[in-house]
């Protein structure tokens, strides 16, 4: 048994030490490179890499990995260029994902699927969030008797229709006049303004 001295001597709360191990630059060396790291898992190839060279056998790997699932949280995710990697860093909390990845088939999959969802993302993501109304049904309106004290009012076409652009005023003009004025010895960058001063 113990003595009583050696009692008190253990029940002392050890003192910090002195020299307590102070970081230069406040964490921003390990934030970058965690950062990066986290974002080299967003590549199917490099996971495939860790996986052939025995990295996921390893508990402290394992354990690390579990770690960075802090990333997820709102106040880092905003440094993630690539939002796959928190993809992938949730299927490696898997056991059986981290040994299907040591097959290059299952690699080139999951490539494969990741190229059709960047391929496709934007249209898919419009399909969902702006789907397309229905069509509403048109009740036509019984003609309103007119009135005898103001003028017809304008059709809605006509009050409606913009200007026409150059470009149909010369569609406007029948083939034969186009031939007849290239007949006539006119010459076709002279044409455009001689249609514009006869009309």
């Amino acid at each position: 048994m113990a003595s009583p001295d050696e009692i008190d001597n253990t029940s002392e709360v050890p003192s910090p030490p002195k020299n307590t191990y102070k970081d230069p630059d406040d964490g921003r060396q390990r934030f970058l490179l965690e950062l990066e790291f986290i974002q080299c898992l967003a590549n199917p190839t490099y996971i495939h890499y860790l996986a052939q060279n025995r990295y996921f056998e390893d508990e402290a790997f394992i354990g690390y990995l579990k770690y960075l699932q802090y990333w997820q949280r709102p106040e880092y995710i905003k440094f993630i260029m690539y939002p796959h990697c928190l993809y992938f860093l949730e299927l490696l909390q898997n056991p059986n994902f981290r040994s299907a990845m040591a097959h290059p088939a299952n690699k080139e999959l999951a490539h494969r699927q990741q190229f059709y969802y960047w391929k496709n993302y934007r249209n898919n993501r419009l399909k969902h969030i702006l789907p397309r109304p229905l069509p509403e049904p048109t009740v036509p309106q019984p003609p309103a008797p007119p009135s005898a004290s103001l003028p017809p009012a304008p059709s809605a076409t006509t009050a409606l229709s913009p200007a026409l652009s150059p470009m149909q005023y010369n569609n406007m003009l029948s083939k034969n006049e186009s031939r007849s004025m290239g007949a006539a010895g006119i010459d076709r960058r002279k044409r455009k303004y001689v249609l514009l001063s006869s009309s």
